[in-house]
């Protein structure tokens, strides 16, 4: 595999706030998506979850199911209980032949809660349980892999792996084969530099979110105790070439790792206030124009 594009339906229709493009028909969303120009799109709350449903209207539109967000309970029960609860989702993957499994620990995330978390806080997972999580991830992700699947562990706001100490615990706690999806939004928002993770760790980057950040609002929602998702609906993400990273760097970094595999856009933001088409189109053209300068191919 070399680099494809992607998306993420985020932009159109949210999962954790669904009257954010509650409107918006899959029909709309996939039309757009193919329109842009991306490859493939990652599941979201739009999609029918029956494979034999879904395989016909990716079909008809030409795309791929790039993968798809499972929450993961490893906190609370043991591998052989997460690989019978995630049975379903991946036997839609297989089904989809699609390349990348994306798992976040949610057993105690709090990002999802708009009105009673902040962005300054966060569960902390103490020293001496990490060992047994990352016993737990080794085995999932090695039954994943031994499937056919890239898997992916996606570290995010408002969960156990946040920052870059949580970040270096997680490699020091999990195997080679335990990959990562490497967000650049939700790294920075970490204090993690997504280059310093893509150097140190080329082995563990087997797929890519890129969404571009505005740190002064993120800044000003830490400070006064916003939630994530009260952050989402004020702006603080937005899509590569609208934000304050630059994504130059990223791209020569990735392609110095000689890295393949998908390329993710993401906007995550109202679609009231910010066009999806629109941005995912900018965040498209950014980084393809920033890959073919990196010799990203």
């Amino acid at each position: 595999m070399t680099i494809r594009w992607g998306v993420s339906p985020i932009a159109w229709c949210n999962d954790d706030m669904r009257e954010l493009g509650g409107d918006t028909t899959l029909d709309e969303l996939l039309a757009d998506v193919k329109e842009i120009g991306f490859d493939g799109v990652e599941l979201g709350n739009k999609f029918p979850r029956d494979p034999e449903t879904l395989a016909p209207i990716m079909r008809g539109y030409g795309l791929d199911i790039v993968g798809g967000w499972y929450s993961s309970n490893l906190l609370k029960h043991d591998a052989d209980a997460e690989i019978a609860a995630l049975g379903n989702h991946l036997a839609l993957l297989d089904y989809m032949d699609s390349s990348v499994f994306i798992l976040a620990e949610t057993s105690n995330a709090v990002h999802c809660d708009r009105y009673g978390s902040r962005l300054d806080q966060h569960p902390i997972l103490a020293p001496g349980d990490w060992r047994q999580f990352g016993e737990r991830l080794n085995t999932v992700a090695r039954y994943i892999n031994d499937r056919g699947l890239r898997f992916a562990y996606h570290h995010h706001l408002g969960t156990v792996v946040e920052t870059k100490d949580e970040l270096e615990r997680f490699f020091d706690a999990t195997q080679d084969h335990v990959g990562l999806v490497l967000d650049t939004g939700h790294a920075l928002f970490g204090d993690i530099e997504p280059i310093d993770v893509i150097k140190a760790r080329p082995e563990r980057v087997t797929h890519v979110h890129c969404k571009d950040i505005r740190q002064a609002k993120y800044d000003e929602f830490r400070a006064n105790g916003t939630s994530f998702l009260n952050g989402v609906v004020g702006g603080m993400f937005t899509a590569p070439g609208d934000g304050d990273y630059d994504y130059a760097p990223f791209m020569r970094a990735l392609a110095d790792m000689d890295y393949s595999g998908w390329i993710v856009i993401e906007a995550e933001q109202d679609p009231a206030i910010a066009n999806p088409r629109e941005y995912s189109q900018l965040g498209l053209d950014t980084l393809k124009a920033l890959a073919k300068q990196a010799e990203l191919a």
